[in-house]
């Protein structure tokens, strides 16, 4: 087999060994190697080298910062040896997880129009641009074209950080406006890198900055608070197996219904994902979030009423 593979050829082997060590904990060579001949289309049949074996473990650490050990004894199988560090990790464990979705799509071409997947908003361009600035701490030129905007408005920025939120990418940046903020790529109309740097603040932190959020709504408007809903029914089991927010806690469950408790500001994007779960969930604390879900619901069902006069 050549080992010169590049791109998204070689990034899917690489994400194939570590996605098979992963899930059988530890396996030999031989094994690996039959699981990789008789499996994986990438292969095309072929047996891989001992010596590709090993480049692909050092990729792998130096990519993903995943260590592949070997026992050294007995059957002298092969594990992850910092398995435990890559659930810590956020930005490593996206970046796994995404490569090994793409490692598992693009091994299905026979079944493609059977995967249907979720469109994600424009500005995905930008990404790297964005990134590649952050490294060098330079000042970026964007011509922005804002929802609330009738116009587009170009100015410099200072790229602090970029976050994920619903399948949209923001980035937070200090401009010639007062404080930091937040920039959807969807909206960027166009971006250039300048010759201009800056310094990046040492005291910032983008985890700082989002604590207690539920998304990309960063307001310090709203306090950090304890939120507890109660779901019912069968939604228990969506919110237990996909958690609402990062400290999400069931504090209390019973066969109808079960209490979460959550520590966040209850933003407006907060707001509108209690909403999504309509009848199947109710907030219990604080009363001023509680409050703000009837008026929402009063507001709703007063347009109904409208509509049907």
């Amino acid at each position: 087999m050549a080992t010169n593979d590049s791109g998204q050829g070689i990034l899917n082997k690489l994400i194939w060994l570590v996605d098979t060590i992963k899930r059988k904990k530890k396996i030999t060579f031989k094994e690996l190697n039959n699981l990789w001949c008789q499996n994986v289309e990438m292969s095309g049949g072929v047996y891989l080298p001992k010596r590709t074996f090993y480049n692909w473990i050092t990729q792998i650490a130096d990519m993903f910062g995943i260590v592949i050990a070997n026992e050294r004894c007995g059957m002298y199988r092969y594990y992850i040896e910092n398995e435990d560090s890559i659930g810590r990790d956020d930005l490593r464990k996206w970046l796994f997880d995404t490569f090994s979705t793409s490692c598992a799509l693009s091994n299905c071409l026979s079944v493609k129009e059977r995967i249907m997947l979720e469109n994600i908003p424009s500005g995905l361009q930008f990404l790297k641009p964005i990134i590649d600035a952050m490294k060098e701490n330079r000042v970026l030129r964007i011509t922005y074209h804002g929802y609330w905007r009738q116009e587009e408005n170009t100015f410099d920025v200072q790229p602090y950080c970029v976050k994920l939120f619903r399948q949209r990418w923001y980035m937070v940046a200090m401009s010639a406006f007062t404080d930091p903020r937040i920039y959807a790529l969807d909206r960027i109309v166009n971006l250039c890198a300048t010759d201009e740097t800056f310094e990046m603040p040492k005291d910032w932190s983008a985890e700082e900055f989002f604590y207690g959020c539920f998304g990309v709504i960063a307001d310090k408007v709203d306090d950090i608070q304890t939120v507890k809903i109660k779901a019912y029914g069968n939604q228990v089991y969506y919110i237990r197996g996909l958690p609402l927010h990062p400290s999400q806690q069931e504090t209390k469950r019973t066969d109808e219904y079960s209490i979460f408790t959550y520590h966040l500001r209850p933003t407006y994007d907060f707001i509108q994902e209690l909403l999504w779960h309509a009848n199947t969930i109710e907030v219990l604390e604080p009363l001023s979030l509680r409050e703000k879900m009837m008026t929402t619901l009063d507001s709703m069902r007063s347009r109904y009423d409208e509509r049907g006069k």
